[in-house]
């Protein structure tokens, strides 16, 4: 076996290896379908103490039997509707809670008419999620003195029932406890998905009050979730710039709290940070002011299955005829790069941008990702900017590339030599390395250069692949005709003729879908079958067999990959087989591709 091809399969056959280890041992595993227990109505579920205050601590109410119907639940309680171009739902008066949102702008599957995509549901139905800001006693106030999950808040407004939440007009709820304070909560939105919550308290008491604001984030029972590891789901914080993520069977490992039959993880934040919950692609968190101290929580209540974050203020001290105002944000929508960076620059959200996992190839996965953000806004097509992405990524390595394919050039015209030499050798492998060694001296080529641009691509490859799974852009963006969401596979199938059969072929929960791969796979397979004759044919038997295959193998293995993946790749194997040929040709090597395809052929017409 010569150098040349020792190394190029070696390299080759790494790439193999690693992508059929990702694809084999961390596959996608099916969606969690889970449910809440049945269980009884409970007031509240009380969160651990406050590090510095006693008395009454900010309540969150537990998870309830999902027999709700969610249109109904939402029927229940008195509302303001919300109403954005990103946004549309409703705040129940009913505690004040944030629990009716959905998202405008993104649809639960690719047809143009399915429903919009629901982030937040109320309390008792399936899958509930919801957010409410409250004040906690920090001594000497009860808690019927304190608003609370139940608390029946009115709009002020000179048209109550008129009033709206869009984002030029903030509505103010209100509520008095007939004891001598009034709390007002102002929520604001702007037209992406960021709330600002404005909380105070008037004291007309005759003595201090003390007491702290919170914010509060919960979801019954566990969400349906991706379940590939590539992505995190759960938990995700950040706390004077140490980032945090945790699974939801992390949380339930928590610090035990026996008097609440939970566990919980309480962080102390100085300066900046925020908490919350994140999905595939949507992102709830609880955003204290930037530079403000704040306690962050993070608990499960175990009776209840309810998960829960927490942001709890410092304790304020309101004196006889005073008010005490702080302010919060909350975000609750799509994990955009351009909103979650704006927010992270103008407000000086820290970290924010990395709520988006991009995985420990940040330095790659980051410059990529606003390379193809990039293209996408100025070709208008994400198929296209992969393309291009495919070709700046080229660019950058071809002073490399050009090195590997004249060396490879050289290595080609060097083959009559090479076989004499194994001629002369015989069955002296010592004898055959040093001659072998002499002749690479003397016409200066390095046999190893030839997989160096292979072995590169495999960081940038999975940087790739991570950035189309993860990142919203990809989701449901077209190419052109069959392909009409690159962040899937390729719709189309061998195994009913493209279409032309009648039948539906097996998805993803078949063993038999690995087979039915569509006219991108295949077109991957091909270009990469092209790419491989422009190398010198290896005269070894085993070699010879690995080389035929290998395509193939790719070919049926990506073709499970989101299309955009096999579209760089398939890209990524034009243009090499382009830069290839074309230096090849100039260093004075004359490749007969499809000369060597006949030639193969013919071949075997003859073996047969």
């Amino acid at each position: 076996m010569d150098d040349q091809n020792k190394n190029l399969i070696l390299a080759t056959a790494l790439s193999f290896l690693v992508i059929l280890v990702w694809f084999l041992l961390f596959p996608p595993e099916e969606r969690l379908e889970t449910t809440v227990p049945d269980q009884e109505v409970v007031e509240g579920a009380v969160a651990p103490p406050v590090a510095g205050t006693d008395g009454t601590t900010a309540t969150a109410p537990v998870a309830r039997t999902p027999d709700q119907d969610r249109a109904d639940a939402i029927a229940q309680a008195a509302r303001v509707r919300i109403d954005t171009p990103s946004l549309s739902g409703s705040i129940s008066l009913t505690g004040g809670r944030i629990d009716d949102l959905s998202l405008n702008d993104y649809r639960v599957a690719v047809d143009p008419g399915s429903p919009i995509v629901t982030l937040l549901s109320p309390a008792g139905t399936p899958n509930a999620y919801y957010a409410f800001h409250g004040w906690g006693g920090a001594g000497g106030l009860s808690p019927d003195q304190l608003p609370g999950p139940a608390t029946e808040w009115r709009v002020e407004a000179e048209n109550p029932d008129e009033a709206v939440l869009t984002e030029d007009s903030p509505v103010t709820l209100v509520w008095d406890n007939g004891q001598g304070l009034v709390f007002r909560k102002t929520v604001a939105v702007d037209d992406d998905y960021l709330f600002t919550i404005t909380q105070s308290v008037e004291n007309s008491t005759d003595a201090e009050a003390r007491l702290y604001p919170y914010g509060i984030i919960a979801r019954e029972g566990e969400p349906d979730q991706v379940g590939f590891f590539v992505l995190h789901e759960g938990l995700i914080q950040s706390a004077d710039g140490k980032l945090t993520e945790d699974s939801y069977d992390a949380m339930t490992g928590y610090d035990p709290v026996p008097a609440e039959g939970g566990t919980a993880n309480v962080v102390q934040a100085q300066e900046n940070g925020w908490i919350g919950f994140t999905d595939h692609y949507w992102m709830t968190t609880l955003i204290p002011e930037p530079g403000q101290a704040f306690t962050a929580v993070a608990k499960h209540v175990t009776g209840a299955d309810v998960y829960q974050t927490d942001i709890r203020l410092p304790v304020q001290a309101v004196a006889p005829g005073a008010t005490a105002e702080k302010t919060s944000y909350f975000f609750a929508g799509a994990k955009q790069w351009e909103a979650i960076s704006g927010y992270q620059n103008t407000l000086g959200v820290q970290q924010f941008v990395d709520s988006i996992d991009w995985g420990w190839f940040a330095f790659l996965t980051k410059p990529i990702f606003r390379a193809l953000h990039w293209l996408n806004l100025l070709i208008g097509n994400m198929g296209l900017a992969i393309i291009g992405l495919t070709l700046v990524i080229k660019a950058l390595l071809f002073p490399l590339a050009y090195k590997s394919y004249v060396s490879m050039s050289k290595m080609k015209k060097l083959q009559p030599e090479m076989e004499k030499i194994k001629e002369h050798a015989g069955d002296d492998r010592m004898k055959l390395q040093q001659e072998m060694m002499a002749l690479y001296k003397k016409e200066k080529v390095n046999p190893a250069s030839g997989c160096l641009p292979i072995l590169l691509q495999i960081p940038i490859f999975f940087s790739l692949y991570k950035v189309i799974f993860v990142t919203i852009d990809l989701r449901h963006a077209p190419f052109f005709g069959w392909i009409r969401d690159l962040s899937a596979p390729d719709p189309s199938s061998v195994l009913n003729l493209f279409g032309l059969l009648p039948f539906t072929p097996p998805g993803p929960e078949s063993i038999f879908f690995i087979f039915s791969i569509g006219v991108l796979p295949i077109l991957m397979g091909i270009t990469m079958w092209m790419q491989q004759k422009l190398n010198p044919a290896p005269t070894d038997k085993t070699q010879a067999m690995i080389f035929a295959w290998m395509p193939w193998i790719f070919m049926f293995m990506l073709g499970t990959f989101a299309s955009g993946l096999v579209l760089y790749w398939t890209a990524n194997n034009i243009i090499t087989f382009s830069q290839q040929y074309i230096i090849m040709r100039s260093q004075g090597v004359k490749p007969n591709v499809f000369g060597n395809i006949v030639s193969s052929f013919r071949r075997k017409k003859e073996a047969d």
